[in-house]
């Protein structure tokens, strides 16, 4: 399957009080990123960074529901659909689904209706502007796309991140583009062209 790759960050995760621990075991499992649903028509994947050195569902969860939606309401928890450890917080290269992905719900993480509708968000943890990712999370995060692509039901039309549709700085300047990117960055659904210029 090809993938049109635009790279993207939305949530910048602030992880307060004490030093989480590190961990190093992984659960690479895809048994444990199902669904306990009917899949949504999902299009695109969103990646991000968390923006911070350490972090994990939790402390993201937590975070998320401090912010406020444009209608004032608060959030419902983390606005991404997976996390991916780098061993501070949660384990290195652990891929954990949160309850966006189980119930498959929409996410709150690209600032962009279209993408949040229909983009799996995919956060893993760590600042890539101060340095990259890990081994085991690159590796996961591969494994993660490749399970996708086998999803009968499951037509992903490409890989974003927020830096493109939203003019951040995810996924950092240390991020391995060139290991994901598998054409040139493109935005040819007019469905996503009318709603960027809004």
């Amino acid at each position: 399957m090809k993938y049109h790759f635009l790279i993207c960050l939305l949530g910048i995760c602030i992880v307060r009080g004490t030093e989480l621990p590190v961990v190093q075991a992984a659960d690479l499992s895809p048994s444990h990123w199902q669904p306990g649903t009917e899949m949504r028509s999902w299009k695109y994947v969103v990646l991000h960074h968390s923006g911070t050195e350490a972090g994990s569902v939790a402390s993201i969860d937590q975070f998320h529901k401090t912010r406020l939606d444009a209608e004032g309401n608060p959030w419902r928890g983390i606005g991404y659909h997976f996390v991916i450890g780098n061993g501070q917080g949660m384990p290195d290269g652990k891929i954990e689904a949160t309850f966006r992905w189980q119930e498959q719900c929409e996410g709150a993480h690209a600032g962009i209706t279209l993408f949040n509708q229909f983009g799996i968000g995919i956060c893993l943890i760590g600042n890539f502007d101060d340095s990259a990712p890990t081994k085991a999370q690159l590796v996961s995060l591969k494994k993660l796309l490749r399970q996708f692509d086998q999803q009968q039901n499951l037509q992903i039309e490409a890989v974003t991140t927020h830096g493109i549709i939203k003019a951040t700085r995810c996924p950092g300047t240390h991020f391995p583009v060139e290991q994901f990117s598998r054409t040139a960055p493109s935005l040819s659904d007019p469905t996503a062209e009318s709603l960027l210029k809004r």
